[in-house]
């Protein structure tokens, strides 16, 4: 059995399976996205996959903070985008 990995949000600071997340990652040229498959390279921050929490990241701007770098809004766009993706596929 496969071990699931957990990483925390955020936003909210519940531990959850990193599958279950969404990442946002800044590469090393300091280009930030929003990370569908897991697995590019850079640094890495979570938020929950809930409308609630990335509200409240809005406000916080805690991913400044974890990523060290200026987030343009679309980010938040892209992310929003990637909330309501999931909430329709379940």
């Amino acid at each position: 059995m496969k071990k699931a990995f957990q990483r925390k949000c955020m936003s909210c600071n519940a531990k959850r399976n990193k599958y279950e997340m969404i990442r946002i990652v800044r590469t090393k040229d300091n280009k930030v996205f929003v990370d569908t498959t897991g697995k590019m390279d850079g640094r890495g921050a979570y938020i929950c996959n809930k409308q609630e929490c990335l509200d409240r990241e809005i406000k916080a701007n805690r991913v400044f903070k974890v990523l060290k770098t200026n987030i343009d809004k679309k980010i938040y766009e892209d992310i929003r985008g990637v909330i309501i993706d999931k909430a329709s596929t379940e």
